[in-house]
């Protein structure tokens, strides 16, 4: 009779181990609780709270040009002379 019978893998295994089974259904049932653990705390971790190194220095860059054309603008003869009329007009109330 023949005492070990070969799996796909190679492994051999004693034909009088009856609670091999039992062993491997644990071992996969540890791997699969792992395995969910893993995966809840990936789901439940708390988001990241402000803006990473990269997005940090985007939010400057276009903060930046926003405050260029804002510059721009303002300095304008149009707009300098639409602000002095309604300073004027507020203060002549």
């Amino acid at each position: 009779m023949q005492d070990m019978i070969s799996l796909d893998d190679g492994v051999g295994i004693d034909v009088m181990d009856v609670g091999w089974p039992l062993r491997d259904l644990g071992r996969r049932m540890t791997r699969a609780a792992v395995m969910l653990d893993s995966r809840m705390r990936t789901l439940t971790a708390q988001p990241e709270e402000g803006a990473a190194t990269a997005e940090y220095a985007v939010v400057l860059v276009a903060a930046t040009g926003f405050a260029a054309v804002l510059v721009a603008l303002l300095k304008s003869d149009a707009i300098k002379t639409l602000l002095t009329n309604i300073v004027k007009k507020a203060l002549s109330v």
